[in-house]
């Protein structure tokens, strides 16, 4: 067997991985996108993983992993930490393989996550829930497998996983007689890029794969500009299914040989693919599941007239993050603005903003009065939505000619935190 240095997934492996699949990872869609076919001018297509078994592709790798086990590592168990996808894949695997397992999650994990969990995973998986961060599910989790001499099951730098992970890359060229010019494909801990990656450099050298991470969270791109695996101090949770400090070992050394770009796209960007998924295709995905897609305009010339496959990574969104979701679009998209409006002290000030500094189309979406005992002169923190952004400069103008204008705060995150 290759070392752990220098590994690399054979097309024998991934293929091997593919038949242990057969019957438990469904072979997902390769469909075009007709909206965003016509707006890029080329032929967009999603793999839509997003209607895997476990709305994810992390069944793959967590199957694969898991059915290479011998007889006496299945009988002593195994374990795992996850907030999410990879928990719901191994608590499948799980019950499917008849493995006993223990699964960690962080506390902030929503009721929705933990109930699919045990659900898909039934009485074959114990859940354990403590820890404020993924961090501290994964420690709790390698603690109890030491003590208990378990298999631990790593969502991401795994041989076995990203060979499991590569069958998508397999997929998409048995699904297509078109050749492909790129592929997107999101980056979290690197499992999929590394696999899929692969795949793409055994059988269609020419397909430029591009690797896509969230601002919050560039751990592959920064590893890859240090030339060495590098760990993140901070990262933004947001994109919680691709949000990783440090990306796998395994991965890292694949990926740098592999892809051709990596591109980071801000998360309000993601959140307006989200909208725009739902609204215009009615197709719902995950922030994870969106970043492909959302790396597409910003190819937008170099992808005119080509084939680009999209890898929609999963469809597990947590609906009470909704009004987040907008909210970040709006930022984005430079419609939604903050202020600390000072209010004159005059009977009838709030009547003047409102009829005479407001646009026609501007809407008040938050208002809050900072200092509560005196309401008819105090400041206020006053939420906005415009029609264009073109609208943000005029307004400001006239708040700071009727002496309305305080303070603008999209551009201050020590305050702005507060209030998104």
């Amino acid at each position: 067997m290759q070392t752990k240095q220098n590994y690399y997934p054979s097309l024998e492996s991934i293929k091997l991985a593919a038949e242990n699949l057969k019957g438990v990872a469904f072979e997902t869609p390769l469909s075009q996108n007709f909206n965003l076919s016509k707006e890029l001018e080329a032929s967009i297509l999603f793999k839509r993983e997003d209607l895997q078994v476990v709305r994810s592709y992390k069944i793959r790798g967590a199957y694969n992993k898991m059915a290479s086990l011998t007889a006496d590592e299945k009988q002593r168990g195994i374990v795992c930490a996850s907030a999410g996808n990879h928990a719901q894949g191994v608590a499948l695997s799980c019950k499917l393989l008849q493995i006993k397992g223990t699964i960690f999650m962080p506390s902030p994990t929503p009721n929705q996550k933990i109930n699919q969990v045990k659900m898909f995973g039934e009485d074959f998986i114990d859940i354990v829930i403590g820890g404020d961060t993924f961090d501290d599910a994964f420690n709790a989790a390698k603690i109890e497998c030491n003590s208990k001499n378990k298999t631990f099951i790593h969502p991401f730098d795994d041989e076995k996983v990203i060979e499991g992970q590569a069958t998508v890359g397999l997929e998409i060229l048995n699904q297509t007689k078109e050749k492909i010019d790129y592929v997107f494909v999101p980056i979290g801990g690197g499992g999929i890029s590394a696999g899929l990656s692969s795949v793409f450099k055994y059988l269609s050298p020419e397909t430029k794969i591009i690797g896509v991470e969230p601002k919050g969270a560039p751990s592959m791109l920064t590893s890859i500009k240090n030339k060495k695996n590098t760990a993140l101090e901070t990262v933004d949770t947001f994109v919680d299914g691709a949000s990783v400090k440090k990306v796998g070992d395994l991965n890292f050394v694949i990926c740098q040989q592999n892809l051709a770009d990596v591109i980071t796209v801000p998360e309000g960007k993601i959140c307006q693919v989200i909208l725009d998924l739902y609204n215009k295709d009615a197709i719902v995905v995950e922030p994870a599941g969106a970043l492909s897609i959302a790396a597409l305009d910003f190819f937008a010339d170099e992808i005119k007239g080509k084939n680009v496959v999209c890898v929609v990574s999963g469809s597990n969104n947590d609906i009470t993050r909704t009004a987040e979701i907008k909210e970040r679009a709006l930022l984005y998209a430079n419609l939604k603005h903050y202020f600390i409006v000072k209010f004159p002290q005059r009977a009838g000030a709030l009547k003047e903003f409102v009829a005479e500094i407001l646009g026609p189309n501007d809407d008040i979406t938050h208002f809050e009065y900072t200092k509560k005992n005196n309401r008819t002169n105090g400041a206020a923190v006053v939420g906005l939505e415009l029609k264009s952004s073109k609208d943000l400069a005029p307004l400001i103008n006239k708040m700071k000619e009727r002496n309305f204008f305080g303070d603008y705060l999209n551009d201050k995150p020590d305050l702005f935190q507060f209030l998104v």
